[in-house]
């Protein structure tokens, strides 16, 4: 009986295969690896680091290649010029957001993030509007965060030249704006909720981003049916859901229309403007998400790129000298910085947009998805399928940068020692569906780290040699390792 079961089964497995093939070739997609029956081109990726992979398949294929995760088609978008030419020159094709399956299940598919058509555009539209209007990008924004990094080397000289591990307290500290932001108010540190619920994200992003979490994606009504970390992950995302309840159920018993506090006032109002309106896109169910998106968004991804700083300017101990000469000569060591400063602190500036290039956050991107049949490069990518831009090809670009592969500020700086952009510098993604936060994140990531090399000189117990700048999970993200670091106070 069980042979029988098996022959049924791999039978059935075949004949969807089969129909899956023909209907692929009536299309002229992207030429690729061979892939097999449901696992597709599973065997061929480094699980460890799936980006290596897709590069080794571009130099076969080229910079546009079809590859299989399981059932799932996926077109990879390689280099600088092949992303801006989907993202950019094309964008209303590529505005797409693909249904992750983690991210579907943890906002059931509404909110901003993983939206599309009317809704995506309703909720960018509103949410870029009301973060401006509450200060993101301006000086109101700023001096929040001025303020924050008080609070920030505050805690650290607490430390007194102990070695700590910075990330929580880092976690804390950028948590706090976009706490501001969103729920209007700031915790402390000592917060017992704030500090699980930072613990809760982390874990989060670390899932996403090891073997079992790209797994999940890949196939989720397997992974369903199986033990695993998944299920404490989700049971944990709903403290977050408990907690995001509470504090609009908080903000509904205080609404006061004239006098928006943040951005849930600013929603459930117009909520209640749209009350009739059977269509709207302003319920509940897209303010919960959206808060959702913004909160964990807004906390791992920044603090991270600090803490990696960090451990680039203990590594490279000549490169936090002479960021710390120039503010110095700048700013000097009393005076917060601001903005405006930025453009007098190039050698600073190319540290950080450097750091950035680097670290290579997200080196896949949100994967984007065709809502229809869309036509790139004389290929044909069919309604459905999933696309890559491969943000990490465009910032190790070999075409772009002088040498991409290295730690190097001078990638921002012009032969006079000014700063100079570079269009390849995309962490935050590129067109449409750009990060929405950009602005916000490029604010915290320069106030915060002039201000730290203000106040403090850093090394680690184990010199600079015990520092390995390759990331510890490389996936959904590329997580930096952590590091027990040394503040002395300058």
């Amino acid at each position: 009986m069980e042979f029988f079961v098996t022959l049924l089964l791999a039978g059935l497995i075949g004949l969807l295969w089969f129909f899956s093939v023909k209907d692929n070739s009536k299309y002229c997609l992207p030429p690729g690896p061979n892939a097999l029956p449901l696992i597709g081109n599973l065997l061929q990726i480094n699980k460890n680091a799936p980006f290596k992979s897709f590069l080794e398949f571009s130099k076969t294929y080229g910079p546009v290649i079809t590859v299989y995760l399981g059932w799932q088609r996926i077109v990879v978008l390689v280099g600088y010029d092949t992303v801006k030419e989907a993202l950019v020159d094309q964008a209303d094709d590529f505005t797409g957001r693909a249904p992750l399956p983690f991210l579907y299940k943890a906002t059931r598919g509404f909110g901003i993030g993983i939206s599309n058509g009317d809704r995506w555009r309703q909720l960018r539209r509103f949410s870029l509007t009301t973060l401006r209007d509450f200060g993101m990008g301006r000086k109101g924004m700023e001096e929040w965060i001025q303020e924050e990094s008080k609070h920030l080397r505050a805690r650290i000289r607490k430390f007194k030249g102990k070695p700590f591990d910075p990330t929580i307290l880092l976690s804390r500290t950028v948590s706090n704006i976009v706490c501001c932001l969103v729920f209007g108010q700031r915790f402390s540190y000592e917060d017992k909720q704030f500090l699980n619920l930072l613990s809760v994200i982390s874990n989060i992003v670390r899932f996403n981003s090891s073997p079992m979490g790209m797994m999940y994606n890949i196939f989720p009504w397997a992974m369903e049916q199986l033990p695993g970390q998944h299920h404490t992950v989700f049971a944990r995302i709903e403290e977050i859901r408990d907690f995001i309840r509470i504090k609009i159920q908080e903000h509904r018993e205080t609404l006061d229309p004239s006098s928006p506090r943040d951005f849930i006032d600013c929603f459930l109002f117009r909520a209640h403007q749209e009350k009739d309106n059977p269509s709207t896109e302003f319920h509940y169910d897209n303010l919960f998400a959206t808060v959702m998106n913004l909160f964990i968004a807004g906390t791992e991804t920044t603090s991270s790129t600090i803490r990696y700083a960090l451990s680039v300017l203990i590594k490279h101990k000549n490169i936090q000298e002479k960021m710390q000469k120039e503010i110095d000569t700048v700013i000097g060591r009393e005076r917060c910085p601001s903005m405006e400063e930025r453009k007098s602190l190039p050698f600073s500036d190319a540290v950080i947009h450097e750091v950035q290039r680097f670290l290579d956050m997200v080196p896949f991107s949100l994967p984007h998805y065709a809502l229809e049949d869309i036509s790139f490069r004389g290929y044909t990518i069919p309604k459905g399928t999933w696309i890559i831009p491969m943000l990490h090809s465009v910032l190790k670009d070999e075409k772009q940068w002088a040498d991409p592969h290295s730690f190097d500020p001078q990638h921002f700086l012009d032969q006079n020692g000014n700063f100079k952009k570079n269009p390849a510098f995309l962490p935050f993604s590129a067109g449409k569906r750009a990060c929405v936060g950009e602005s916000l994140a490029r604010m915290e990531l320069f106030i915060f780290l002039v201000a730290l090399l203000q106040d403090f000189t850093f090394s680690c117990p184990g010199g600079p040699d015990s520092i390995n700048l390759i990331p510890e999970y490389s996936s959904f993200a590329n997580l930096p390792r952590c590091y027990n670091i040394i503040a002395t106070p300058r």
